[in-house]
């Protein structure tokens, strides 16, 4: 018992590590990405809404599309919809699901009361259209706030990244520039001595 304790936390403790290094690629591959800021973070943030969009397994297409339409950034846009995947779908679904139900005044068309049995899955095929309104309604409210939000943080994240390299490459001109100085300088000292050397030799003749 002891043992298959220490496993799981062994096990829960690699990934959660495992998380951390994808996350931290994720965002080193984000904010070094080339372009304008703006324009940047506007394509994350489209990619954010499509991604509470029903519309999984094409929301790359519609990101990608959208955002070359609208002349946004296409990379960005379908790094954001991978909000939603296999593993947060059901809670985003979910989430979108009974917001927008609640807003639309609709029953819960996922109550299966009598078991999953054939009629009912059969009627929930029936009730698809009403089901993906309610999903795209409540995908509209959550993703409006979280692609608003997702704006602000990308825009801040590459304008600071750009901003930092920027300076740290005026930088590093600055001293290839004092270098070369220094040696047209030292060039000029050292033929200066040669030349006054020169002169007191022939002085001295």
């Amino acid at each position: 018992m002891a043992f298959r304790k220490i496993q799981f936390q062994k096990n829960d403790v690699s990934e959660k590590k495992t998380a951390a290094v994808f996350f931290y690629h994720f965002y080193q591959r984000f904010i070094k990405i080339h372009g304008n800021p703006r324009e940047i973070a506007l394509g994350f943030a489209l990619g954010l809404f499509v991604g509470m969009s029903p519309t999984m397994g094409f929301q790359i297409i519609i990101a990608v599309f959208l955002a070359a339409l609208f002349g946004w950034n296409k990379i960005t846009a379908g790094m954001g919809v991978w909000i939603t995947n296999p593993l947060t779908a059901p809670f985003i679904y979910s989430g979108t699901y009974v917001l927008g139900a609640g807003i639309l005044g609709l029953d819960n068309h996922f109550t299966f009361h009598d078991g999953i049995t054939l009629s009912a899955l059969v009627q929930m095929m029936k009730d698809a259209p009403i089901i993906f309104t309610a999903l795209t309604v409540g995908g509209i409210f959550i993703g409006t706030p979280l692609a608003l939000a997702g704006y602000y943080i990308a825009y801040a994240l590459v304008k600071k990244y750009q901003d930092d390299l920027k300076k740290a490459l005026e930088k590093q001109k600055l001293r290839r520039a004092e270098r070369k100085q220094q040696k047209i300088i030292k060039k000029i000292s050292t033929a200066s001595k040669r030349k006054i050397k020169k002169n007191v030799s022939k002085s001295n003749y």
